[in-house]
């Protein structure tokens, strides 16, 4: 098969993807989860607008304070709401699968678990709420 190009259509794997906050690139997150959405039913039928919470975890870094910096805005009593990007990318790096969640504001912040015996990376997550989720194939 040198020399054919490969048309088959391939499901593209999970683990490259990225993440913006606020329009700012924090490819540091290593797993998000809870990119649902339901459909619930209504009289004049399927309506899409029950959204659950996202959560983005990530390693630790010495000199890294963005997350602790946006859930203290609201401890101020402000919410400091952003629009989050999740795009899943192919092998050039090119999006092929975005959602984008509107007008979104930290929860929830967890810290690490500490443990003198462990040499696991330590790993903080953030629970993220929103408005409106946008899934789209550019």
């Amino acid at each position: 098969m040198s020399g054919e190009t490969q048309t088959s259509i391939w499901p593209l794997p999970k683990f490259y993807f990225s993440v913006q906050l606020g329009g700012t690139t924090a490819a540091t997150f290593q797993e998000v989860t809870g990119l649902d959405t339901e459909a619930t039913a209504s009289a004049t039928g399927p309506v899409l607008g029950k959204v659950g919470n996202v959560t983005l975890r990530k390693g630790v870094l010495a000199n890294d304070s963005a997350l602790w910096n946006w859930i203290n805005q609201i401890q101020l009593n402000t919410i400091a709401r952003q629009t989050v990007v999740i795009s899943l990318l192919d092998e050039t790096g090119a999006s092929k699968r975005v959602w984008t969640l509107n007008n979104a504001w930290p929860t929830k912040l967890t810290g690490t678990d500490l443990k003198s015996e462990g040499n696991e990376v330590a790993v903080e997550s953030v629970e993220v709420a929103y408005e409106t989720l946008v899934i789209s194939a550019p």
